[in-house]
C-alpha cells in the first residue's frame, strides 16, 4: 500500500447506497482477493514460461504502441489514426459511448479485427493477423467473457490453457494460480451455465490471465456485475498492474475511471482526449 503525498488534503465524501452494500459484505471480499506471486519470480518464471520470464526483462516489451491505427468497414471509419502508448504496469481507462470504436480497437490490437493503416506493438509484437506469437503476449476479456456454456468451469480453463500453449503440470498450475488470484472457489466440474454472472466474471478473468500476459485487454468487464463484485475485481486488477502487467479497460462506469492510472476519451473512432487519472495523483 502506498502513502499519500504530506501534503494531501483528504475529506469525506458523501456515501452513496452501493457504499453500503460494499461495507456490508466488506469480509468475503477482503478474503476472496488473493494477492498472485510477484512477477519475474524465478519460480514462477520456471511454471510458467510463456510469459512471466519477460515481464521484467524489457520495459519496452511489456506496453502497448499503437500509430496512426485506423480501421475501417467499407466506407465507414470505425477508427481513425489513433496514436496511443501504455507503459509497463500501467492501469489505462478507455472511455466513451457506444459506438465510439472503443472495442474496435482493442479487437485491432489484439489481432482480431484487420487494421487498414498504421499499426501497434504489444509487449515487443508487431500486430497483424497472422502473428502467432502475439496472443502469447495477451490477454483478452470480452465484453460476453467468450465462455462456453455447456462446458465446465475447469475444461473452460483447460481450453485456454491448451490455446496459449500451455499443457500438463504447467497448465495445471497455471489454472491454480488464476484461480487463487480470481478468488475463483467454485468447483470447476460445475457447469458454466449454472454460475452466477459475477463467479463468470471470475472465471472469465482467470482465462484470460493463467499464462501471465505482458498486457490485459478487459471490455467492459464489469458490466452488470455487483458493486461487491465490482470492487473486489478491481482490487485483483490493481495488484496485478502494481506487479508489471500492462492493463487497459473500457467501462462506461466514471467512479470505476478513477481506479486507472491515466484516461483515454474516444469519441467517433477517434481518441479526443488522454491524461492521467485520480489514482495516479492521490497516490504518486
Amino acid at each position: 500500500m502506498r502513502e499519500l503525498p504530506a501534503n494531501t488534503v483528504v475529506t469525506p465524501a458523501e456515501p452513496q447506497l452501493e457504499d453500503l452494500f460494499v461495507l456490508d459484505s466488506r469480509t468475503e471480499v477482503e478474503m476472496d482477493c488473493v494477492e498472485p506471486p510477484a512477477m519475474g519470480n524465478g519460480e514462477q518464471a520456471s511454471r510458467f514460461p510463456v510469459a512471466a520470464a519477460k515481464l521484467d526483462a524489457d520495459k519496452d516489451r511489456n506496453g502497448v504502441q499503437t500509430q496512426n491505427l485506423s480501421i475501417r468497414f467499407g466506407e465507414f471509419t470505425a477508427v481513425d489514426r489513433i496514436n496511443l502508448t501504455i507503459e509497463r504496469g500501467e492501469l489505462l481507462a478507455l472511455l466513451g459511448p457506444n459506438g465510439a470504436g472503443k472495442t474496435t480497437l482493442i479487437r485491432a490490437i489484439c489481432g482480431l479485427t484487420a487494421i487498414a493503416e498504421g499499426g501497434a506493438v504489444v509487449g515487443g509484437e508487431a500486430v497483424s493477423l497472422k502473428n502467432r506469437y502475439l496472443r502469447r503476449q495477451i490477454g483478452y476479456m470480452s465484453q460476453k467473457f467468450s465462455l462456453y456454456l455447456d462446458m465446465t468451469a475447469g475444461e473452460n480453463l483447460a481450453f485456454f490453457a491448451n490455446l496459449y500453449g500451455l499443457s500438463g503440470n504447467t497448465a495445471r498450475a497455471a489454472v491454480a494460480w488464476a484461480s487463487a488470484v480470481t478468488g475463483l472457489t467454485v468447483p470447476l466440474r460445475t457447469m458454466v451455465g449454472d454460475l452466477s454472472g459475477a463467479i463468470r466474471q471470475r472465471l472469465a478473468l482467470a482465462g484470460s490471465i493463467l499464462h501471465r500476459p505482458a498486457v490485459l485487454f478487459l471490455d467492459e468487464p464489469t458490466s452488470g456485475i455487483d458493486p461487491a463484485s465490482r470492487y473486489r475485481f478491481w482490487e485483483v486488477i490493481r495488484v496485478l498492474a502494481s506487479q508489471g502487467m500492462t492493463v487497459a479497460v473500457t467501462t462506461h462506469y466514471l467512479d470505476e475511471a478513477a481506479y486507472c492510472d491515466r484516461l483515454a476519451l474516444m469519441m467517433n473512432g477517434r481518441l479526443i482526449a488522454h491524461g492521467r487519472g485520480l489514482a495516479d495523483k492521490r497516490e504518486k
